[in-house]
């Protein structure tokens, strides 16, 4: 319960408008702090819907793959230029984003992650490092203007954070490769 109430805090905390604003003002501050944070509240959240509802998450996410689906195309949607527009320019669009990203990407996630296979990891991090590098080259390369909200200067910046992430992601999938992870449990 104390989790959840945590969770519950950060979103509406990051839903308050001046913190929602100054955080929608810069591109890649609302891209890779906002929307991850929103999503580490539904995180946070999901031990209580996960107690109080085992059966549903059983059922409707018994291996996990399901769940990391769902968080796959969440978060896919929101990487998308225009969504991130619509959430800018639209007030349902916004409430939207809060509630997809924590209770559609993130209790899906939490629920998901420890029912995962290594396998499965492995191809979720593969997955978004394709995807990071795809949307970063995009965001840098794009020879026009993506997001009407934002300047080029920031969808460059913005790109070059996709990139790093990716690298990153890339870096810690060679880490686990070679190294002996009982060591460390």
């Amino acid at each position: 319960m104390q989790q959840f109430i945590y969770g519950l805090l950060l979103l509406i905390a990051l839903a308050i408008p001046p913190i929602a604003h100054f955080m929608e003002s810069v591109m890649i501050i609302h891209m890779h702090m906002q929307m991850p944070m929103v999503v580490f509240a539904g995180f946070l959240m999901a031990r209580l819907f996960m107690d109080r509802f085992p059966r549903f998450f059983e059922k409707w996410n018994g291996n996990g793959v399901p769940g990391i689906l769902l968080f796959v195309i969440i978060i896919g949607f929101w990487t998308l230029p225009r969504s991130m527009d619509d959430a800018l320019t639209e007030q349902s669009v916004e409430v939207f984003k809060f509630l997809s990203l924590s209770l559609l990407a993130g209790i899906p996630l939490r629920d998901s992650w420890k029912k995962l296979n290594s396998l499965g990891k492995n191809i979720f991090f593969i997955f978004f490092t394709i995807l990071f590098l795809v949307v970063g080259w995009l965001y840098i390369d794009a020879p026009v203007q993506l997001c009407n909200n934002y300047l080029v200067i920031e969808q460059i910046t913005l790109g070059w954070g996709f990139l790093t992430t990716a690298i990153c992601i890339v870096i810690y999938l060679i880490y686990i490769t070679f190294t002996d992870r009982t060591k460390y449990e």
